[in-house]
């Protein structure tokens, strides 16, 4: 019998494509410990990876919603990651 797999959700492929291009913009860094995403709030890291989601959206999206799902992601990432301890103690 023929079985075929259900395609990848277009939200999940997004949602990588932001992830990336934050990193490689400098925007974003993942935990070298726990691998959680964390925001370094540097503006003009951010800046750059808004005007490459701009320039460069992926197929089938504007700019502006390129721009739009960039926000979305940096929204959802803290600056710390939570499994770490907390320097505060």
């Amino acid at each position: 019998m023929l079985m075929t797999r259900e395609r990848r959700r277009a939200i999940r492929a997004l949602r990588g494509w932001a992830i990336s291009v934050l990193q490689d913009a400098g925007a974003i860094r993942e935990c070298e410990e726990h691998g959680w995403m964390q925001d370094r709030a540097d503006p003009h890291s951010r800046h750059r990876a808004m005007e490459v989601a701009k320039q460069n959206p992926p197929a089938g999206l504007s700019p502006d919603q390129a721009a739009a799902e960039m926000r979305d992601v940096l929204d959802s990432i803290g600056d710390t990651c939570p499994d770490c301890p907390s320097e505060d103690v």
